[in-house]
C-alpha cells in the first residue's frame, strides 16, 4: 500500500475560521491517517468541506486533486466556487465538451471523464493521467443508484489506483456500511464517516384547504393526531365534487408560506407543463420588495442585453416579481440565471421538477412537495424515501435559517397519512447498477488478460451485493455438503461388493414379486369366471372366502353360505356367516374363492340372521351364542386348493430369492433398510445441491456472463480477433456512448465519410437521439443526403438487434430520422427563435439534442483509423453547431 505518509495537520483554524462538526473532524483525521473515506451525511450538512480539506492538503504538498461530479452543470458550479476559493489559475475543468486548464492542480470533471481516464492505462496503475494526484473526490456518490449512469461510480472505484485516496461524499443511505466495506475490499483502508445531524433542522408541515399544520406529533415519530380524518355527522368528510379530498390552490399555499415568513421556497411539481402552468397562475403576485425588485430588474435586463434570444415567453415578467420555473425544457442559460438569482435570495419561489434536487446548490428556506406520487414507465407510484428526502433536504440554508421547512400538500389521491409515512421513513439503500458495455470490454482487453478482466468484474459493488444477498444460499450449500459428507462416510463403511450383491438380490426379488402378482391376477380372472358358474349351484353349508366392494375387510373372511335372497338383478344375494361370528350379505362379486371340495358345514334351517338386518349387500351384524357354535367349526384360513401351476411355480421361485436375500449378511445385520434409506437420501441431497449451486452460480456470475456475451458479439462483428481488439475494436474503444460498437460500426462503414458538415451534424444527431414522443414535430424536411446515408445503416442495425436479442443484451441502437432536420437547419445558420418556432419541442430539449450531437462530433477527430476528411468534416460540423445557446459558457 503506497498511501501518502501521515503528515501534521494543516492549521484548520486558518483554513476554516468556524467550528467544524464532529463528522468533519473525523473525516479529516482519517484522510491525515492516509485512509480513504465514505462521508455519509444529510444534504446541506457540509460534506463538501471534507473535499475542500483534501484540496488544501494536496496544494500544501504540491500535489493534485480530481473533483468529480455527476452533472456538467454541477462541475461548472464547482469550477466557479473553487476559483473563488483557491485562485483562478489553480482550477481546471474537464467535461464532455469543455477542457479548461487541464493541468491545474485542482481539476473538476464529470465522473464519466474520470472513468474514461482510468481506461487509458492498466487498471490500478497511475499512468500519465494520474501523476501527482493525491486524492479523488467523488461528489454525490449516491448517484451509484442511478439506473443509467450508476455503473460509472463503481468502475471509477474499481479502476482507481490504490495509492490514490478516495473521498466518497454521499447523501445518507441505508447501507453506507456495506459501501464502505466494499471500498475496503476493492480499493484499500476506508473509514465510514456517518452523520445524521442537520445543521439546519427540518420541520415538516401539511397544507390542506383549511391551512398549514404540523405534519408530525411532538416526538416526530407519527402523524399529527389532528390530521387524522374524522367522520362528520352523516359519515361524510371534506370532499370536492369528485368525491375525493380537495387540494389547496398554489396561490393559497404560497400565501400560507408568506404569512409565516417561510419564503424563499422551491415548489416541486413533477411535470414541465405543471411548472409553467404554476408560473402563469401566480405570475401576477409580487413576492419581492422594492429594493429586491430594482436589483432583479438590473440583472435580468443585463442578461437579456447579452443574450436577447434567451428570454422565455411567459417567464420574463414573473421573474421580475420573484417567480420562476426550473426544468429540463428551459434553456440552460435561462436556468443558470434563475439559479444565480435564487442563490442571491432575489427569487422567492421556483417551480421545479425533481431534477433540481439532484446536486445543484440551490438551498431554500422551504421546499414544497406538491404531490407524493410520480408517473413512471409502469404507472403511478408513491415516491420512495430517498426521492422524498432528496427534495426535502433542499430546505434550510446554513448560516441563514434556524430551521428549514418541508411542506407536503393534500391532493385528491394522497393525504397526511402518506406524507407522514415518507416524513418518518429512513433512506433507501444503494443498489448496484453495474452493467458491462462494449466500451468496457474493448478498453479492458486492450490492457488486461481475460483472467485479470474477470477479477475486475468480480470486484464490482454488484458482485459484492450479490454475495451478501446469496449468503443464506451459501450457508445452505455448506450444510448440504456437510450432510452429504456424513452420509458418504456411513455408506462407505459397507463393502461395495457386498452392497452390489445385496442390491442385485433386492431388485431381483422385486421383479419376481411383480411377475407373481401379474400371474395371480390372471389366475384370479380365470377363477372368477369359474366361481360365477359354481355359485349358481352352491347350497347351504358351502364354504366361501369373502372380500370385495361390499365386504370391506383387510384380508378375506372365510364364511359358510346360509342362504340366498332375491337380488336386484338375476344373481341372488348371498347370506353368509363368517368365522368371526358375523353375518354378511354379499354379491357374487364379493366371493374370492369357493371350496366345494371341502365337507359342507351343516346349518340348521332355524338359524337365521337377526330380523333387524336388511338383506342388502354390505349389511353386517354380530351373531349370537347359537351362531358362535357354528362359526367355531369354520376353518380359517384355508389354503387355496385352486392354485394355478404357473402361480405355484412362481411362488416357489419368489420364495427362493427371498430366502437368499434373508441369508445375506447385510439383511441379517438389520442395517439394510437404514443403509438404503441413506443411499436414497444421498441421491436426493445430491440433486438438491446441484440445483442450488446452479441457481447461485447463475446469479453470482451474472455480470461475467454479460461480459462474455458482449465478447461473442464483438467477435461476430470483427471488433475482436480472439481477445485482441482489431482496428474496428480500437475505433469503438475510443468512443463514449450508450452503444460503442454500434457507433464504431457506423464510423467504420464509410457511409458518413463524405457528408458535408451540416449533413454530418444531422446524421450524428440520428445516432444519439432517443425515440421521440409521438406528438413531437418539426416543420423541416430532412435532406436526401442524410436520409440516404442513414438508410444504408439499417442492415448493420438489423444484424445488431438480432445478435443482441440472442445474447439478451439490452443496449440501445439509435437510428432516428424524425426531428433531426432541426439539427441540419441549425448547422446551416438558422436563428434560434425561428428554429424553435418550427418545432413542438421545448427549448431545453432542442439544446439537449444539439449538445448530444456536439458531444459525438467532438469525439470523431480523436478516434483512430478514421479518414482525415471525415474528421475534418466533424470538426467543421462542431463549429457550426457550437454557438449560443448551445455552447456552455464557463467564465
Amino acid at each position: 500500500m503506497n498511501y501518502p505518509a501521515p503528515s501534521p495537520e494543516l492549521d484548520l483554524g486558518a483554513i476554516f475560521p468556524f467550528d467544524l462538526d464532529q463528522f468533519q473532524k473525523d473525516a479529516i483525521a482519517s484522510l491525515n491517517a492516509g485512509r480513504s473515506v465514505v462521508v455519509c451525511a444529510p444534504t446541506g450538512s457540509g460534506k463538501t468541506l471534507v473535499g475542500e480539506y483534501a484540496i488544501y492538503r494536496a496544494l500544501s504538498r504540491g500535489k493534485r486533486v480530481f473533483y468529480t461530479t455527476p452533472l456538467k452543470a454541477l462541475s461548472n458550479q464547482k469550477l466557479r466556487d473553487f476559483r473563488e476559493k483557491f485562485g483562478f489559475d489553480q482550477v481546471g475543468l474537464l467535461t464532455g465538451d469543455a477542457s479548461i486548464h487541464r493541468d491545474a492542480p485542482i481539476l473538476v470533471m464529470t465522473t464519466e471523464i474520470f472513468r474514461n481516464m482510468l481506461y487509458g492505462t492498466p487498471i490500478g496503475q497511475v499512468g500519465i493521467s494520474l501523476v501527482d494526484v493525491e486524492a479523488v473526490i467523488l461528489d454525490e456518490c449516491h448517484y451509484m443508484n442511478d439506473r443509467q449512469r450508476g455503473t460509472v461510480w463503481e468502475e471509477s472505484i474499481i479502476y482507481c489506483p490504490r495509492e490514490v485516496q478516495l473521498a466518497a461524499l454521499s447523501a445518507t443511505v441505508a447501507n453506507s456500511d456495506q459501501l464502505t466495506d466494499w471500498l475496503n475490499r476493492v480499493h484499500g483502508p476506508t473509514d465510514l464517516i456517518y452523520s445524521d445531524f442537520r445543521p439546519v433542522p427540518l420541520e415538516f408541515h401539511f397544507c390542506n384547504p383549511k391551512g398549514l399544520f404540523p405534519l408530525l406529533n411532538d416526538s416526530k415519530t407519527k402523524i399529527n393526531p389532528r390530521l387524522l380524518q374524522k367522520k362528520k355527522r352523516g359519515g361524510e368528510r371534506d370532499r370536492g365534487r369528485s368525491g375525493r379530498p380537495e387540494a389547496p390552490g398554489i396561490i393559497y399555499t404560497l400565501s400560507q408560506l408568506e404569512q409565516r415568513d417561510m419564503l424563499p421556497a422551491i415548489y416541486f411539481i413533477f411535470s414541465r407543463r405543471g411548472c409553467d402552468k404554476a408560473v402563469a397562475e401566480v405570475g401576477d403576485l409580487w413576492l419581492v420588495n422594492n429594493e429586491e425588485s430594482q436589483i432583479l430588474r438590473q440583472q435580468i435586463d443585463d442578461f437579456l442585453a447579452r443574450n436577447p434570444e434567451a428570454g422565455r415567453s411567459g417567464q420574463i415578467a414573473p421573474l421580475y416579481r420573484g417567480i420562476a420555473a426550473h426544468h429540463a425544457g428551459i434553456l440552460p442559460a435561462w436556468k443558470a440565471l434563475v439559479e444565480e438569482l435564487f442563490q442571491q435570495g432575489l427569487i422567492k419561489v421556483v417551480f421545479a421538477t425533481e431534477t433540481l434536487a439532484a446536486g445543484i446548490n440551490m438551498p431554500a428556506r422551504t421546499t414544497v412537495i406538491s404531490t407524493l406520487s410520480k408517473r413512471t414507465d409502469t404507472g403511478h407510484r408513491l415516491l420512495n424515501a430517498s426521492e422524498f428526502l432528496q427534495m426535502a433536504g433542499r430546505a434550510g440554508r446554513r448560516g441563514m435559517d434556524k430551521q428549514g421547512h418541508v411542506v407536503t400538500v393534500q391532493t385528491p389521491f394522497e393525504g397526511a397519512k402518506e406524507a407522514a409515512y415518507l416524513g418518518t421513513s429512513k433512506p433507501d439503500p444503494l443498489v448496484s447498477q453495474f452493467t458491462p458495455s462494449y466500451g468496457m470490454v474493448l478498453n479492458l482487453l486492450q490492457t488486461h488478460t481475460l483472467e485479470q478482466t474477470r477479477e475486475l468484474i468480480e470486484r464490482s459493488f454488484g458482485q459484492y451485493m450479490a454475495t451478501l444477498h446469496l449468503r443464506p444460499e451459501y450457508d445452505e450449500i455448506a450444510e448440504l455438503e456437510k450432510q452429504l459428507a456424513q452420509l458418504h462416510e456411513q455408506i462407505a463403511a459397507v463393502d461395495e461388493n457386498e452392497l452390489a450383491i445385496y442390491e442385485k438380490l433386492r431388485q431381483r426379488l422385486k421383479v419376481e414379486r411383480q411377475i407373481l402378482k401379474t400371474l395371480q391376477e390372471q389366475a384370479q380372472e380365470d377363477r372368477q369366471e369359474e366361481l360365477g358358474m359354481m355359485l349358481d349351484f352352491a347350497v347351504s353349508g358351502t364354504l366361501l372366502s369373502l372380500k370385495g366392494k361390499n365386504i370391506t375387510v383387510s384380508s378375506p373372511v372365510t364364511a359358510v353360505l346360509v342362504g340366498k335372497s332375491p337380488g336386484s338383478g338375476q344373481a341372488p344375494y348371498l347370506v353368509c356367516l363368517g368365522h368371526d361370528n358375523r353375518w354378511y350379505v354379499a354379491t357374487t362379486g364379493d366371493v374370492v374363492d369357493l371350496y366345494a371340495e371341502l365337507p359342507r358345514i351343516e346349518v340348521s334351517p332355524d338359524v337365521l340372521p337377526p330380523p333387524e338386518m336388511p338383506l342388502k349387500p354390505g349389511q353386517s351384524r354380530r351373531g349370537n351364542e347359537e351362531t358362535f357354535a357354528i362359526a367355531t367349526r369354520i376353518p380359517n384360513p384355508i389354503e387355496s386348493l385352486h392354485l394355478a401351476p404357473e402361480v405355484a411355480e412362481q411362488l416357489s421361485r419368489t420364495a427362493a430369492v427371498q430366502e437368499q436375500l434373508e441369508a445375506h449378511p447385510l439383511h441379517q445385520s438389520g442395517n439394510a433398510a437404514t443403509l438404503f434409506k441413506r443411499r436414497a437420501k444421498y441421491v436426493e441431497l445430491e440433486a438438491e445441491l446441484e440445483q442450488l449451486q446452479g441457481q447461485v452460480e447463475q446469479q453470482s456470475q451474472r455480470h461475467w456472463e454479460e461480459f462474455l456475451n458482449l465478447i461473442l458479439i464483438l467477435q461476430h462483428f470483427g471488433a475482436l480477433d480472439n481477445l485482441v481488439p482489431t482496428q474496428l475494436g480500437r475505433i469503438a474503444a475510443a468512443i463514449r456512448g450508450e452503444n460503442e460498437l454500434w457507433l464504431g460500426l457506423v464510423f467504420a462503414s464509410g457511409e458518413l465519410d463524405n457528408l458535408d458538415p451540416h449533413h454530418l451534424a444531422a446524421a450524428a444527431a440520428g445516432l444519439v437521439m432517443e425515440t421521440p414522443r409521438p406528438d413531437s414535430k418539426v416543420n423541416f424536411e430532412l435532406s436526401n443526403e442524410v436520409a440516404e446515408a442513414l438508410a444504408k445503416l439499417r442492415g448493420i442495425r438489423r444484424q445488431m438487434f438480432q445478435l443482441q436479442r440472442r445474447y439478451n443484451v439490452a443496449l440501445p441502437i439509435w437510428l432516428e430520422f424524425e426531428l433531426i432536420a432541426i439539427v441540419e437547419q441549425w448547422a446551416l445558420g438558422m436563428e434560434w427563435t425561428e428554429l424553435c418556432e418550427n418545432t413542438t419541442l421545448d427549448e431545453g430539449d432542442v439544446v439537449r439534442i444539439l449538445r448530444r450531437t456536439l458531444d459525438l462530433l467532438s469525439q470523431i477527430p480523436h478516434v483512430p483509423h478514421l479518414p482525415d476528411s471525415f474528421q475534418r468534416n466533424a470538426y467543421r460540423a462542431m463549429q457550426l453547431i457550437d454557438r449560443f445557446p448551445v455552447n456552455e459558457v464557463v467564465e
